[in-house]
């Protein structure tokens, strides 16, 4: 065929030389001309004279021009498959700045703020699935053309159909990486969007966490520590209980106000107990007794009496240099003494029980000891606190809560029939001494 090609264009350049110079008696015979042909000026075939057949001139004329003909027609075929993937290659350029876009406008609402999820992540995800599959189905329907245009090209010279298969196999990759990129950038935007989801729910369940707790702690009284525990039976089932714990203690004060008519004795008002001792911290009245301080078992009768039902402010120090300990009772210090646990450094860790005197570890209290009356104000600091500083807690003029146990309302648990009610003014409280 390439011989056949050769030998047509020079007959054809002989041909052209003939019309320049054509030779007397002779003419120009086109045969199966194409109709561009005829507009470009070419002369319509001429009829073989009667009688007569074609020359063998003629007949590799006409065949050079059907081979012409079929050049051309692959022409016009190759220049419409390069439109299609050039419309196709800027289809997926704008499908390809859309999920950038999209990506882009995710990661641009700039202000992380608890609520604000994508704008509409399951329909760009949908969006871009459909993009995809429209870019797979145009990419075998094209695959298919050119499998056809391949083997309609078979005609053609062997160099130019290799150019052709391998730009046909440059655009198949590049389709294939361009959908490649699309299917990554679906991935990842699905990805950041259950990522955001996870993070906004996170947020969501934290403050309703948050919520919840000030709820809990929205106190049904005028401020949080405006309530006192009520006690009304010797059982050994109603007690309050703090919730926090002490630390290790080389010094202390401790103040609460109470009222209380039991007889005989008002019982316990508190009791800390850590595992190993029941009693490490305890102050009772039991029976006829006076009212006892008890630290790691060690005891020390105190000047008090309180048992009139009327409010009373008290007030116990201790250190453990020398086991140094005061009483104070409505500001005025009644008592001192030593060696009352002297050197022993208060454990930490343990239970801390209003009403009740353990004898073990947050359980096992005997009714003969509970405390009968109302509880308030029950604090604790970590220092001797002076003399000036409990005159002025005692007659109203500092609200001093402790630094180790303050009396707020969410630090207070009731049970067994222990009841919070709102607790007289603490001037109301000084009227009634």
């Amino acid at each position: 065929m390439l011989a056949l090609l050769t030998a047509g264009v020079a007959l054809a350049v002989a041909a052209g030389r003939a019309e320049d110079n054509p030779i007397p008696g002779s003419r120009f015979v086109c045969t199966a001309l194409p109709p561009e042909a005829a507009r470009a000026g070419c002369p319509l075939p001429a009829m073989p004279m009667q009688g007569g057949a074609l020359s063998p001139e003629e007949e590799l004329r006409a065949a050079v021009l059907q081979l012409r003909e079929t050049v051309v027609q692959q022409k016009e075929t190759l220049g419409a498959q390069r439109e299609a993937i050039r419309e196709l290659t800027g289809k997926l350029a704008r499908c390809e700045g859309l999920a950038g876009g999209k990506a882009r406008g995710t990661g641009a609402t700039g202000k992380d703020t608890m609520g604000d999820l994508p704008r509409d992540p399951g329909h760009v995800v949908e969006q871009l699935s459909r993009s995809l599959q429209t870019l797979k189905d145009r990419l075998e329907s094209l695959e298919v053309q050119l499998r056809t245009n391949v083997s309609n090209a078979a005609g053609l010279p062997s160099d130019f159909r290799e150019v052709l298969q391998r730009r046909l196999g440059e655009l198949e990759r590049q389709l294939l990486r361009k959908v490649a990129e699309l299917e990554d950038e679906k991935s990842l935007l699905h990805n950041e969007t259950s990522a955001h989801r996870q993070k906004t729910e996170s947020t969501l369940n934290a403050l309703l966490q948050r919520v919840t707790e000030l709820e809990r702690g929205n106190s049904a009284f005028k401020s949080p520590d405006a309530f006192k525990v009520s006690l009304p039976l010797r059982t050994n089932y109603l007690y309050g209980k703090i919730k926090k714990t002490l630390p290790e203690l080389y010094a202390f004060t401790i103040c609460l106000w109470l009222r209380s008519s039991a007889s005989p004795g008002i019982g316990t008002p508190f009791s800390y107990a850590v595992p190993g001792q029941a009693n490490e911290i305890v102050l009772i009245e039991w029976g006829n007794n006076p009212i006892e301080l008890l630290i790691n078992d060690k005891v020390a009768q105190l000047p008090l009496f309180v048992s009139d039902g009327k409010w009373h402010h008290i007030c116990i120090t201790w250190t453990t240099r020398d086991g140094m300990w005061e009483a104070f009772q409505d500001g005025e210090k009644l008592g001192t003494g030593e060696n009352l646990a002297p050197w022993h450094p208060i454990k930490p860790g343990g239970v801390l029980i209003l009403g009740q005197e353990q004898d073990t570890v947050g359980g096992r209290f005997d009714a003969t000891q509970a405390f009968v009356g109302e509880l308030s104000q029950f604090n604790i600091w970590d220092r001797v606190l002076r003399a000036q500083e409990i005159i002025n807690i005692a007659n109203c003029s500092t609200n001093m809560p402790g630094n180790i146990i303050p009396w707020v309302d969410n630090n207070v648990d009731v049970f067994g029939g222990a009841s919070k009610w709102p607790v007289e003014t603490c001037e109301e409280r000084l009227l009634d001494l």
